[in-house]
């Protein structure tokens, strides 16, 4: 019986050039909130941002994972992020779209942050590696 395996890249999974423009929308989208700019944009954006930030930084520190499950997680993930902000927010009487945008991208970029250091430490291991051959 022979088995079939992805044997895919980890990191070859999006092109960059749609990885940049999510990227973009996303920041547009935070930006609209923070200002408080009043545009018709502001709400679809400001949306794609809480689901595409978290889901981002969730699919990121879940590498290892096999490619079809890695998006269900991450977006499951970011699901449960913005309902728990919102509701320590509601709870503790102090919600507000801006805060509640700021406070996403802040944790997403607390979850990012590891994820961000280990490709550092690796790259950086792996140039040295090669220096010394």
């Amino acid at each position: 019986m022979r088995t079939i395996t992805d044997n895919r890249p980890a990191g070859g999974d999006w092109p960059p050039v749609i990885v940049g423009a999510a990227v973009g929308l996303a920041g547009v989208g935070a930006a609209l909130a923070l200002a408080d700019v009043h545009s018709p944009l502001r709400a679809p954006f400001t949306l794609f941002f809480l689901l595409a930030a978290p889901a981002l930084a969730i699919g990121s520190a879940l590498r290892g994972l096999d490619a079809l499950i890695r998006p269900v997680l991450a977006v499951a993930g970011a699901l449960a992020l913005n309902l728990l902000v919102a509701q320590a927010m509601l709870a503790l009487r102090l919600w507000s779209a801006r805060g509640g945008v700021a406070a996403v991208g802040g944790l997403s970029l607390l979850i990012l942050l590891p994820s961000l250091l280990g490709r550092l430490v690796r790259r950086r291991r792996m140039t040295q590696s090669q220096d010394w051959t």
